[in-house]
């Protein structure tokens, strides 16, 4: 969606929704009545005693704003209730800043909300440091700033009290800010999913209506609160009142869901707005594209609600009886939290978790998303009880850094699973470099879900699967898998599975070997797979399957088996798996579901799968999203020696010149202010220049051009080895010049350096989903075959060794070869995507590693002009 009006909006602790923006000579009649209206007691804190000229300070706080002052406004409803500025000082660095909240705002959070927006202004100017007083008594400023999770100091005595706030946001600063969002978005959501009232907007008697469908939903399913229809032809619908509008109702409902026609949506939002509903669903199609969207979400932001849809099914909460959707039949209370873009899937997984016997804590529809996300959902299951897993359905990634953030707090007690889908708002680019050739939409979504710890899967079917075996089954504490099968067939497959996703099949102990002699005939296979035969009944087998839980070096059991005339053994996989702490699934071949509950007399007790393919499916993402939740969760770290001032003045002047690539030295000493290790480089502009250059080297040395437009030097012919002498270089120099004309810049020259395995690191920035960083194998390897791994910036030291070990090679590739250091280049190329987001693409090709280190022979760095964006400022989607 198009921004409909400048700023931000943001929910605040109560729910309540404010617009934040920067303040203009325009807003100084408003800033003057917000001070003249603070009573006695907030102006002498505010003043420490006579305020003085308020129309003069009033007009400094809504100039212009430029590079030495700054002020942001928190309007509710077009009033304004809240200003914080900044003046810059003798330092540019640090500035003196100032708060003013309309008492009636005051302990929601405003003066909160506004420092955070404040601070993420003053860092895009360079701002590191505010300054400033506070009154002793006022201990609702203090407590501000010690709950903001910047860095503070205090004079601790007098009356008034000298501060420095150090704008150096750090994990206790996205953890505060990240918890203060939670509080929000969920007092906002329970208007949303905890009405206390609804209204049906557009309900009709019609059957075949979607008014009408929403209404006999929420009647089937029980609501308890006040339920009201609005229809200007009716005065009663099903049993429900109805009144022509929503300005008619005998009570403000708390929650609208609009089934009019898209003409009338934006009228009709806006009259819920002047109402004082708190939501609304808009169920209705046809905004998007067209002038009402922008319309509609201009009422939303004007009245301060929050909005989901349009062109969506609605809303469900079991827990509430609320069903505000036009989905058929119930929507059963369970475990398991749904957001989704598309109505059409959120209606065949009920289908298919009703089947199971799942039920859902919350489904939210969210459409043409212009408002509520799956972002919102994932901070409502945070602390919500009733789910225990999540599921989202997502086109599209609105601010995927901060959905990374919180799909990776919420999946540290809580799966997430996520449907993969093929398109993002992200499009494929012609990329010049390897890098960015291989950061594709896809490699760039999967590396947010890998991150995050979400389970990516690629089918309906395989979700279900999934959320089958955790729903009924623990994590496994490792990869360790024992398939034990009374049809030899059914556990070679099952092994074949298993070892395409990422399980491993170990030999079973002596002594589970032994207690498995003791009760199976000679002919059994004993080695895992563990064939059974054919001829054991259901107790034979089942004691077998404690014999293998038993066993130390097993993390789970996939039990697979046929029914004979002796019995079925599958009637023995219940007890087990209720109780043995290890996951077990059963797989039955011929059953008719891809996957059902297997029960016992408590309920379902684990999944049975008909094929072992995607019984092994299951477990490996299981086993996958277990891995990730026991690896620490450690913060990004630091490098040392890293120059960050002289790298952003390098990017400035080269940006100021207008230059896109850079040149060959100005790669040098940009990589240089990271502290990534490169063979030393020396330039020349003609033949002259070279041989020169060639005395100060140690030989042999090897020549590089440097030609516009050429990227890949090799492939053009503009690498010669093992060079040694004066007339070779002339030779190479003259031909170079002859071949590429005017494109021709001058020559690169580096002393040979010692032969090693060749790797490529690199980044590839995309202006949605920030930096990738891309390993792979390098040199001639790195399009003949292919291998790399992609993680997005910034890497904790556990995403670097999940990049080093992510690739098909990784497991013999390093050997005597000094990880740790390409470990290290990792983590210092992450930081310089981090620090500089106008790096769009960064090629270390080939970086050679051997057993003491590693080299960067080649590199090469695009950029762009970028205004660097806040991803995890607190504010709607707009």
């Amino acid at each position: 969606m198009e921004r409909t009006q400048p700023g931000s909006s943001v929910v605040l602790a109560d729910g309540e929704v404010v617009l934040v923006r920067p303040l203009r000579p325009s807003d100084t009649a408003a800033v003057l009545a917000l001070h003249q209206g603070l009573d006695e007691h907030d102006r002498y804190l505010r003043f420490f005693g006579a305020p003085g000229r308020l129309d003069q300070l009033s007009a400094r706080i809504a100039g212009e704003p430029g590079p030495r002052h700054g002020a942001v406004g928190a309007f509710r409803q077009n009033r304004l209730v809240g200003v914080a500025h900044f003046e810059v000082s003798a330092d540019p660095t640090e500035a003196e800043v100032a708060l003013a909240v309309d008492g009636r705002a005051q302990a929601h959070g405003v003066g909160t909300v506004l420092l955070e927006h404040l601070v993420s202004l003053a860092r895009a100017q360079g701002i590191r440091r505010f300054t400033g007083e506070v009154l002793a008594g006022n201990s609702k400023m203090v407590r501000v700033f010690a709950d903001l999770g910047l860095p503070y100091r205090m004079t601790p005595d007098g009356p008034e009290r000298q501060f420095v706030l150090v704008l150096e946001p750090g994990e206790d600063y996205w953890s505060a800010l990240a918890e203060r969002e939670r509080v929000a978005d969920v007092a906002s959501l329970r208007a949303v999913l905890r009405p206390a009232s609804v209204a049906v907007i557009g309900a009709s008697r019609r059957a075949g209506s979607v008014g009408h469908a929403v209404l006999r939903n929420l009647l089937d399913g029980g609501f308890a609160g006040p339920l009201f229809a609005v229809n200007p032809h009716a005065t009663e619908i099903s049993g429900v009142p109805c009144a022509a509008s929503v300005l008619e109702l005998p009570q403000c409902p708390e929650l609208a869901v609009v089934c009019v026609p898209a003409g009338a949506v934006p009228e009709t939002v806006e009259e819920c707005g002047k109402r004082g509903v708190r939501a609304v669903v808009v169920i209705s199609a046809g905004l998007t594209g067209s002038e009402l969207g922008p319309r509609v979400v201009a009422a939303a932001r004007t009245y301060g609600m929050r909005l989901v849809g349009p062109n969506c099914v609605g809303v469900a909460n079991p827990g509430a009886a609320l069903n505000a959707t036009f989905v058929p039949g119930t929507v059963p209370a369970g475990p398991v939290g749904v957001v989704t873009q598309s109505g059409g899937f959120g209606i065949a997984l009920l289908e298919s978790l009703r089947r199971l016997g799942i039920g859902v804590s919350s489904l939210v529809s969210t459409g043409d998303k212009y408002d509520v996300s799956g972002n919102d959902l994932l901070l409502w299951w945070q602390r919500d009880t009733a789910t225990e897993i999540a599921v989202l359905y997502l086109e599209s990634f609105g601010n995927p850094r901060k959905f990374g953030r919180l799909a990776r707090s919420l999946a540290r007690t809580k799966p997430v699973v996520a449907i993969r889908t093929g398109g993002t708002e992200v499009a494929q680019r012609a990329a010049a470099s390897h890098t960015s050739a291989a950061a594709t939409p896809a490699v760039t979504r999967d590396a947010l879900y890998e991150q995050a710890g979400v389970i990516a899967v690629d089918t309906v079917s395989e979700l279900v699967e999934t959320v089958a075996a955790l729903s009924w089954q623990p994590l496994p504490a490792g990869n360790r898998v024992a398939v034990v099968s009374n049809a030899g067939g059914a556990g070679v497959l099952a092994a074949d599975a298993c070892a395409r996703h990422g399980l491993t099949l170990p030999d079973v102990r002596d002594e589970t070997e032994a207690a498995l002699r003791a009760l199976l005939p000679g002919q059994a296979s004993l080695r895992n797979p563990i064939d059974t035969t054919a001829g054991v009944d259901a107790e034979t087998f089942g004691a077998c399957l404690d014999a293998v839980l038993a066993d130390p070096g097993v993390d789970a059991v996939l039990a697979a088996t046929v029914p004979t005339a002796l019995g079925d053994p599958t009637v023995a996989v219940p007890r087990r798996a209720r109780g043995s702490g290890k996951p077990v699934l059963a797989v039955r071949l011929g059953q008719l579901g891809h996957v059902e509950p297997l029960p016992d007399e408590q309920g379902p007790a684990t999944a049975s799968y008909a094929d072992p393919a995607d019984a092994a499916a299951a477990l490996g993402n299981v086993t996958r999203y277990a891995r990730w939740r026991a690896a620490p969760d450690d913060p990004a770290p630091e490098p040392a020696t890293v120059d960050a001032s002289r790298a952003e003045a390098l990017v400035r002047r080269c940006l100021a010149r207008g230059r896109r690539w850079l040149a060959p030295l100005e790669v040098a000493e940009l990589l240089r202010c990271f502290g990534v290790p490169t063979v030393e480089t020396r330039y020349a502009v003609d033949e002259d220049e070279a041989v020169a250059v060639l005395g100060t080297l140690q030989p042999p040395v090897v020549l590089k051009a440097d030609v516009e437009g050429v990227v890949h030097k090799s492939a053009q012919g503009g690498v010669v080895l093992d060079v040694t002498d004066e007339a070779t270089v002339r030779e190479v120099v003259r031909e170079w010049r002859r071949k590429f004309g005017a494109a021709w810049h001058g020559a690169v020259l580096q002393p040979m350096a010692a032969r090693g395995r060749e790797l490529l690191v690199g980044i590839s920035s995309d202006a949605v989903f920030g930096s990738l960083v891309v390993f792979g194998l390098g040199g001639t390897d790195t399009d003949l075959v292919a291998d790399r791994a992609a993680r997005l910036a910034p890497l904790t030291g556990t995403d670097a060794d999940r990049l080093l070990d992510g690739l098909r090679s990784s497991a013999m590739l390093f050997g005597d070869l000094d990880r740790t250091a390409v470990r290290e280049v990792l983590l210092r190329v992450s930081r310089l995507a981090e620090l500089l987001p106008e790096v769009a693409e960064l090629d270390l090709n080939p970086l050679v590693v051997t057993g003491s280190g590693c080299l960067a022979l080649d590199a090469r760095i695009r950029i762009e002009p970028r205004t660097p964006a806040d991803p995890f400022l607190r504010r709607l989607r707009t």
